[in-house]
């Protein structure tokens, strides 16, 4: 039988080697194709960026707590900045040096939080 321990380890090399597979940096014209798929997204000094605006601050804060849920569970994790009601976001993957499509993935699932 399998300790709890060796289990724990496969599981977490698993689920990294899963989120490898998404870390290859994107050309540009990658880049710009999956752009299409999310209008209100641009790049901005190399990354990913979406400005959000909300009606007061604690409607952008709960939506930032959103979205620390779902990038935590994704393992790809925002930059943000946060003024009262409004949220900058930029994407990168530090580990590939840009643009991956775990950008893209994260980008998606925010815009799903952001509408509904």
């Amino acid at each position: 039988m399998l300790s709890a321990g060796i289990v724990h380890y496969a599981h977490i090399h698993l689920k990294a080697a899963k989120h490898m597979s998404n870390h290859n940096r994107l050309d540009a014209d990658e880049i710009a194709a999956c752009l299409e798929s999310i209008p209100e997204w641009t790049v901005e000094d190399g990354k990913l960026f979406r400005a959000f605006a909300f009606s007061e601050f604690v409607g952008a804060f709960g939506f930032m707590t959103s979205v620390a849920i779902v990038a935590e569970k994704q393992n790809h994790h925002p930059e943000w900045f946060n003024v009262y009601n409004k949220v900058r976001v930029h994407l990168t993957t530090h580990e590939a040096g840009g643009i991956t499509e775990n950008d893209f993935i994260l980008a998606r699932s925010i815009d799903k939080i952001y509408t509904s």
